[in-house]
């Protein structure tokens, strides 16, 4: 685990881990695999209080969703640990050698087992193991065929804990894992102890991908984690607790490769509970409902797992909304009859009568005992004069 190394050159990557690994690493030959001792005592940490991710689990555990590590393998004799799949792509079988990935691999999905209080972020998530490296440094190459292999496995997200530089085979990866809808999770990386100087850690710069910084219990970014790579939100990243090779666990991890798993089992939580989101929609509500930013390689904040899951948010409830159903059809609603010209024709005839009938008993009314009181005798006419 690189002592806060970022690039070892143009064609080595190396694990995004925390300080005084690579001593304690360059100390074994890899062939051996011996990976350095864990402890049989666990507890629960700083991290799993934390983001209190199990919390979310009585809405969801990952269920049904595909997580691929690309890393250093994964012990599955861990009684924590269950692996669906494992890839070798470095020929030297699946064992891990350096004990990166089986932590990783806890982190993520480790299984809730009674009176352990270590867990996973989705315990129930499914994981594939894809092993592109047998030491501290790995090939590009490898990296970018773990990426294709990952995407073509069905892996709806991806974890790289692994930092190199930019290279067109690993961008050409990230780009075909993406377009295959893949959430690609990655560390921010750590930057180099001896010279401070911070440079842009790859997959995690490239568009589209979730790059993960690290945080202290303070909730503070690590002065470790490199704020020179775009940082989507921030994650535990000191002191992290997790499993190891032997059926043991370590309570002293730190660096962003141990952040970016945490990340990695959120992103599993959410796509469980949200299978219609799409990848672009999943990383969006993770950065979304981040804890605030607080200053440069912060990102939009910690990551919380389960504002993540459960909160509702206006643009996905427009943009998933059910389709306006379709006008009824114009055999549905029945047309109006047209008038009938010979009723009204009778009708204003009838109306005229009655008009006139009405008019002449009037008149008879005011004639008639008019007459009945001259005695039916004419008026008589005045004279001019009279």
């Amino acid at each position: 685990m690189a002592g806060r190394g970022i690039i070892t050159g143009a064609l080595a990557i190396v694990l995004a881990t925390g300080p005084g690994a690579a001593a304690a690493a360059s100390a074994r030959a890899p062939e051996q695999c011996s990976p350095p001792r864990g402890g049989a005592q666990v507890g629960e940490s700083w991290a799993q209080r934390r983001l209190a991710f199990t919390g979310v689990w009585p809405l969801t555990m990952g269920e049904g969703v595909t997580v691929a590590l690309i890393d250093s393998g994964v012990d599955t004799r861990h009684p924590q640990v269950r692996v669906a799949k494992s890839v070798d792509l470095t020929g030297t079988g699946p064992l891990d050698c350096v004990g990166h990935g089986t932590a990783v691999a806890g982190i993520i999905a480790g299984a809730d087992m009674k009176e352990i209080p270590f867990a996973g972020v989705a315990p129930r998530a499914r994981l594939i193991s894809i092993k592109q490296t047998n030491s501290e440094n790995g090939d590009v190459a490898l990296l970018a065929r773990g990426i294709r292999q990952a995407a073509d496995l069905g892996a709806q997200v991806v974890n790289i804990s692994v930092q190199t530089s930019d290279q067109p085979d690993l961008k050409a990866a990230v780009d075909y894992a993406i377009a295959k809808d893949v959430v690609i999770v990655a560390a921010a990386g750590n930057i180099k102890k001896e010279d401070g100087t911070p440079a842009a850690a790859y997959p995690a710069s490239y568009p589209g991908v979730l790059s993960v910084g690290s945080a202290g219990p303070d909730g503070k970014r690590n002065d470790f984690s490199n704020s020179a790579t775009p940082v989507s939100v921030i994650a535990p990243g000191q002191d992290i607790t997790s499993t190891w090779p032997g059926a043991a666990y370590r309570q002293d991890l730190s660096g962003t490769s141990y952040a970016a798993p945490y990340v990695a089992g959120v992103a599993a939580l959410v796509r469980s509970r949200h299978p219609e989101l799409d990848s672009v929609r999943v990383r969006r509500r993770i950065e979304i409902t981040a804890d605030g930013a607080s200053g440069a390689g912060t990102g939009a904040g910690m990551v919380n797992p389960l504002m993540a899951v459960s909160e509702i948010l206006p643009s996905e409830v427009v943009a998933i909304a059910p389709r306006r159903p379709e006008a009824l059809p114009s055999s549905v609603v029945t047309k109006p009859r047209p008038p009938d010209q010979e009723a009204i024709d009778v009708s204003a005839a009838v109306a005229v009568i009655a008009v006139l009938a009405a008019g002449l008993v009037t008149a008879a009314g005011i004639v008639i005992p008019l007459g009945r009181r001259r005695g039916w005798k004419p008026g008589r006419a005045t004279a001019p004069g009279d």
